[in-house]
């Protein structure tokens, strides 16, 4: 396996659903590439810290807060 294969199964690999037959050359792949096991690390960790954003369309109150301060502001000084 090379680094392009590897790097179109590891979408795969992080979501469980690494196909049986593709394991061993994946696996195979991350032991003798060092590049490819710190790529499929910086995935990991942008997933992990994807999943501490909130959830989409919602917004903090301090940033409501933020946005009505400047309408504010902007009507006074316009």
């Amino acid at each position: 396996m090379n680094c392009y294969e590897a790097i179109d199964l590891m979408g795969d690999a992080l979501e469980g659903g690494l196909a049986a037959d593709s394991c061993p050359a994946f696996g195979d792949h991350l032991e003798e590439c060092a590049a490819c096991r710190n790529y499929l690390e910086q995935l990991r960790l942008t997933l992990a810290a994807l999943e501490h954003l909130p959830p989409r369309g919602e917004t903090s109150r301090r940033r409501t807060e933020l946005i009505a301060e400047f309408r504010r502001q902007f009507r006074r000084d316009g």
